[in-house]
């Protein structure tokens, strides 16, 4: 690590913390050099898979996306913040779990879907009309039938 203030290449490591919950580490470090101390801070860096479109055209995953497509879907739905970070934090565990370095973008919407089925069934219908592309109110009505089948016989899709 080189110093900010000398320039020098040679620091030392005088305290390190956790923080963020332990998803960083902050370390105090002295210049050997100079003596300046300064903070660093380190974090793992994970590597979201690829998405590969329909079309075979591939693209970076776009956390903003995929971000605004559940807001979007959750709009004036009672799901709190804390819970929709959770959410979009499974579904990028999810993706990133498959160790895969693309995936098609129907594994996208298909983890989008199931996550917003066991968060808000509103929420789900609305993003799988559109990700589904309904067509006319009796695609609704058979995903409702479906939820509502789903629910009285107390199992998951």
């Amino acid at each position: 690590m080189h110093c900010p203030f000398c320039g020098e290449h040679e620091t030392k490591v005088v305290d390190s913390r956790l923080v963020a919950e332990g998803q960083q580490i902050r370390r105090r470090r002295e210049c050997i050099s100079c003596h300046e101390r300064f903070s660093t801070f380190e974090v793992a860096e994970l590597l979201m898979p690829k998405v590969v479109k329909n079309d075979g055209t591939r693209q970076p995953f776009d956390e903003d996306k995929l971000r605004a497509g559940i807001q979007r879907a959750l709009e004036k739905r009672p799901v709190s913040v804390e819970e929709f970070e959770a959410c979009l934090t499974r579904i990028k565990h999810r993706l990133r779990a498959t160790g895969e370095r693309e995936l098609p973008s129907r594994e996208v919407g298909e983890a989008v879907m199931e996550a917003l089925h066991q968060l808000d069934q509103v929420a789900y219908v609305r993003f799988a009309s559109v990700y589904r592309s309904f067509q006319d109110i009796n695609e609704f009505r058979q995903e409702i039938d479906r939820l509502s089948l789903n629910k009285e016989t107390g199992g998951d899709e």
